[in-house]
Formats: C-alpha cells, structure tokens, sequence
C-alpha cells in the first residue's frame, strides 16, 4: 500500500460508511485544516480529508510549483497530480472512503491540482467544487470517450478577479464539457476572495447532486 505522505486531517462521517468525503485542497500558503470549515459549512454529515500541498513557495505551501503567477512549471504539476492521486486511492484504502464518493473542493492553487486531477486521473472524483480555478493544462486526449461523463462539477468565480481572467474559467468550463463533465459555471461580483452569496450557491449546488 502506498504511504500516507501527504500531510492531512481525516475527519469521520458522522453517518456512516456510505456518507461522501470531501477532500479539502487549500489554496497558496493554506494547509491541510484551512477547508475544514467550509467542508463541514458545504455538508455537515460528510466525511472530511484535508491535505496539505508539498511544495514550498516562499515557505508558503502549493499543490505544484509555478514559474510566475498564472505560469505555472507543467512537468512537476503533473507529477504532483500523479502523486496526489496515488495519495487519495491510498487514504480510501486506510480510512474506509467509497472510491465512488469522494468529492473535490478546492481553492485557487488546490482547485487547479484539483481540475489537474479530473483531466488526467477522472476516476478519483465523483464530483468537485472548484473556487478559483485556471486551466491547469490543455489535454491531448481527443479520442471523445468523455471519461467524466456526467459527474457534476461547479466552477465558481469573481467578475473581478485580479488574478484570473474570466476567459480563463470559461475556457476550463469547456475543457470539462468535452470529457463529458456536467459543468455549471457561477461568477459572482467579487474579486480572488470568497464571498458568502457563493458558499451558499454551492451549498445548494452541492445537495442538489450529493445531498441524502
């Protein structure tokens, strides 16, 4: 069995072995303990997996490295991905989580490796809540097998986000579509931040798919 090398928190399900589990990816210079409260806000009767991302960035913690802001270093975001996916069928095996039922929210730097996720490895979720997001890298697969058919996925973005292009959400909106994701696409009126009207549309997003 691979190790558990990732640093994280593992919280129960209060109902259950069947419940979801939300895997919790911060975004730059979080930690494994940053979503926990917004995981619990989202689903109160989830199972909940915090992880901490491995690389360092001014001693400020990432899920890949980057070249510049917006540029990010394509060959160790992929072995990132590849190892955070060993990582997450690792912890299920461990902790007793539904390969079927684990659930992404991701923030920023933690939704990119998270799309990075859905693109190359599409067994790992069943479905994801993705603040922030960028278009991590343009697959070459175009064999249209859809391998995300159907699962529900949220892109949720700021108008005015100073570091992410609206273009750039759209475009990762149809990268999805074309594996076969079902995509709904929200931009509320802020900036890099969250806001609390978009916690609460993901709320609902989230048990309109997943909820008991």
């Amino acid at each position: 069995m691979t190790q558990l090398d990732f640093i994280h928190e593992y919280v129960p399900s209060s109902s259950g072995t069947d419940a979801y589990t939300l895997v919790l990816l911060h975004g730059t210079g979080g930690n494994e303990q940053d979503l926990i409260p917004l995981g619990r806000f989202l689903a109160d009767d989830a199972a909940l997996l915090g992880v901490r991302g491995k690389v360092l960035e001014g001693g400020m913690p990432r899920f890949f490295r980057r070249l510049a802001e917006g540029v990010f270093d394509q060959e160790d975001l992929l072995f990132r991905t590849d190892e955070l996916a060993d990582f997450l069928r690792a912890a299920s095996e461990t902790y007793g989580i539904h390969p079927g039922k684990r659930i992404a929210v991701g923030y920023s730097n933690g939704a990119n490796i998270a799309a990075s996720i859905l693109l190359r490895h599409p067994d790992i979720f069943a479905g994801a809540l993705l603040f922030r997001p960028m278009v991590p890298f343009e697959p070459t697969d175009a064999t249209g097998t859809q391998p995300l058919r159907d699962k529900p996925v949220l892109l949720s973005a700021g108008e005015v986000d100073p570091l992410i292009p609206q273009a750039e959400t759209n475009r990762l909106a149809e990268l999805l579509k074309v594996q076969g994701a079902a995509v709904e696409l929200h931009f509320n009126p802020g900036g890099h931040g969250l806001m609390q009207p978009e916690l609460q549309v993901a709320k609902a997003w989230y048990e309109q798919n997943f909820g008991r």
